[in-house]
């Protein structure tokens, strides 16, 4: 019996995801556009910043980003790398106690600011609580990570159409799971003048029947939940201890497992 576990929710093997840094105004006019087309992703923020000339108001967080998801970008923005470990627990941690009092759910994942790091942070973060922190090393493929806590995006949003068109339209030799990350910032498309290839990566890519369209988090917990299934000697027998459907191919057909199931293969 042939079994993979390459599916995400609803059986869908391809997944679109976004991320967008610092919180400024214009993130606005991005989460409407985002909104429109179906599209998701995680808005990283300092709140050390909110309400400065350009930046986002605290007040309006829990409104703004409802249905997308708010995540950490440190508390004043500093280079990870170069600062005292104490003091990289203190920006994390204050960041995500501020933005949590605000949105009213914990806040599990970041980006690094100015898109750096070393070993050192990256170990820290567990212990902050950080499932996942998004860097700015474009892999320019639509693989799964291996290391959430070193997530690489495929491209920055300038390239967002060319890398649409390939993940549409190009037949990998072997397919499996596929996912497309996209990182900017807000303020760049109003700096470049270039909103219009927002909405036209909105009309190439939006709305999808076999596309799941997913915050960051989301694509993280799911991906957890997959990766706990509990399999049997024989491999005909899976037992989901998550909380959580999740989805696998048997042998070319997607199999939903509910939260808690224990599915036995050989009668589906």
């Amino acid at each position: 019996m042939r079994i993979r576990y390459d599916r995400f929710p609803g059986g869908k093997m391809k997944a679109i995801t976004l991320s967008y840094d610092d919180g400024r105004e214009d993130d606005r006019m991005l989460v409407a556009k985002m909104n429109d087309y179906g599209l998701k992703g995680a808005f990283h923020l300092n709140s050390g910043f909110f309400g400065k000339p350009g930046y986002i108001n605290a007040e309006e967080v829990s409104t703004l980003y409802a249905g997308q998801e708010v995540s950490s970008h440190t508390a004043a923005h500093p280079h990870l790398d170069l600062i005292p470990p104490d003091r990289v627990v203190t920006e994390i941690m204050e960041d995500r106690n501020a933005l949590e009092a605000l949105t009213g759910y914990p806040v599990r994942g970041m980006s690094y600011p100015y898109g750096s790091w070393n070993e050192q942070v990256v170990s820290a973060l567990p212990g902050l609580g950080i499932e996942y922190a998004r860097t700015t090393n474009s892999t320019h493929t639509f693989a799964m990570p291996s290391d959430f806590l070193q997530w690489h995006p495929t491209c920055h949003h300038k390239q967002m159409l060319e890398f649409g068109q390939k993940f549409l339209f190009d037949t990998p030799r072997h397919a499996r799971m596929a996912i497309f990350y996209v990182w900017g910032h807000s303020y760049e498309f109003d700096r470049d003048r270039n909103w219009n290839i927002l909405e036209q990566f909105g009309e190439l890519v939006g709305r999808h029947s076999d596309i799941w369209y997913a915050t960051n988090s989301e694509i993280v917990a799911y991906m957890s939940a997959l990766r706990q299934l509990r399999c049997s000697v024989s491999g005909h027998i899976l037992h989901n201890p998550s909380a959580m459907s999740v989805w696998i191919e048997v042998e070319e057909t997607a199999i939903e497992i509910r939260p808690g199931e224990i599915k036995n293969l050989n009668a589906c």
